[in-house]
């Protein structure tokens, strides 16, 4: 038993005397482990003014640059549709035939009275010729020869009737052959042979829309075209030439329109219901990619900002009041928060109005790593290929404008 005593008191000694060696070899571990951790690292953007075109996304309708519709000017019993239904046709080309033989009867008789009268004009100059011989060699008083004379004019004028009833049933016999007043594609045939048209009608034989070029009619508040006229008067906008101001559609698929128009007018009346002016751009349709009715969006520039500080989307923060922010990297490495004003989202940029200044180092990446206060490692921000799918609401063809 006192063997036992003595082992125990022995171990016991042992790791009283070990303990302070094994505690001098914990403590230089653990600073070094503390020195060796790695500061987080954040993606930055440097803040730099250069000129930007400011450009607006706005909706509309694509729109035809000229509708006819087709209606009969004469009536009558249709015997022949002369189109394809959903064809290009050129003006003049005949769409439809109305039955021609009750205008060709009316042809034959107004020629035969055009006849009859001349042949009467013929007998009183005739007469009027004779009677003012002999009214020349005082054979024939004065009132037989202005008798013959008024004859004559009278017949004359009868020529001159006959002839406009000719031309009249010419015309009526020719728009018995029913034509294309424009060019463009036609629609749908809305009658069939042997249907009986009328002069007139309100209801139209079909409908004719020219489509290259077309129309595509936008609309922008009043509030954002004060804003902008204020910002040219101010100087902090440059006006963008008329010839060089162009305008881009995008697709209801988000796809990007490859052939850029001009735009044609702002009107000079604002909705009252809606804020709203109309704009209105025209655009080259070669093939027909656009129809009447689409809704686009139409991108357009404004003006340009000489001096625009802009930084990606997602370095823009909100605070618990809803204000914006950002985090700067200053130079000691250290993140500060900094509140900011901002303008437009235009192609994944949002613009600062205030809070900016050129050189500033913006965080855009790494938000998870750091709290205000802390000391980062900043590294330059690259656009990753998730990043290039663009911001939320921003179409793709916005985005292929970068």
């Amino acid at each position: 038993m006192s063997g036992l005593r003595a082992r125990t008191a022995c171990i016991l000694l042992m790791l009283a005397a070990t303990a302070p060696l094994l505690a001098g070899c914990d403590e230089p571990t653990a600073a070094t482990a503390a020195a060796e951790v790695p500061l987080p690292e954040v993606s930055i953007v440097v803040a730099k003014p250069q000129p930007r075109a400011v450009m607006r996304e706005l909706p509309g309708r694509v729109a035809p640059t000229r509708v006819a519709e087709v209606r009969p000017r004469v009536s009558g019993i249709v015997v022949e549709r002369l189109f394809h239904q959903g064809t290009e046709v050129k003006a003049g080309d005949p769409l439809y035939r109305i039955d021609p033989r009750p205008f060709e009867v009316e042809v034959q008789s107004n020629q035969a009275a055009l006849a009859r009268a001349k042949a009467v004009l013929h007998q009183a100059v005739q007469h009027a010729h004779r009677v003012a011989t002999l009214y020349s060699q005082k054979a024939m008083p004065e009132a037989e020869n202005e008798k013959a004379i008024a004859a004559q004019r009278q017949a004359e004028a009868d020529v001159a009737a006959r002839e406009a009833d000719l031309a009249r049933a010419r015309l009526n016999l020719d728009y018995a052959t029913i034509r294309a007043p424009i060019d463009g594609i036609v629609g749908a045939a809305l009658v069939s042979e042997g249907a009986l048209v009328v002069q007139n009608d309100p209801n139209s034989l079909a409908t004719i829309q020219q489509i290259d070029p077309i129309y595509a009619d936008f609309t922008q508040s009043v509030t954002e075209l004060n804003q902008l006229r204020r910002a040219f008067e101010t100087g902090e906008l440059d006006r963008i030439a008329a010839d060089a101001m162009k305008v881009r559609l995008v697709q209801d698929d988000g796809a990007l329109y490859p052939i850029s128009g001009k735009l044609l007018f702002s009107d000079a009346k604002v909705d009252a219901y809606t804020g709203q002016v109309t704009l209105r751009g025209e655009f080259p349709n070669p093939r027909r990619e656009l129809l009447p009715g689409m809704y686009v969006r139409v991108l357009i520039e404004q003006g340009i900002d000489s001096d625009a500080i802009a930084v990606p989307q997602q370095a823009i923060q909100r605070n618990g009041g809803g204000g914006s922010e950002v985090f700067l990297v200053k130079d000691d490495g250290h993140v500060a928060v900094q509140a900011v004003r901002t303008g437009s989202l235009q192609n994944g940029q949002v613009f600062v109005t205030e809070g900016l200044k050129s050189g500033d180092r913006v965080v855009v990446e790494g938000f998870q790593k750091f709290a205000a206060g802390d000391k980062v490692r900043p590294q330059a921000f690259t656009e990753s290929a998730d990043a290039s799918i663009g911001a939320p609401g921003e179409s793709k063809a916005a985005q292929a404008l970068r």
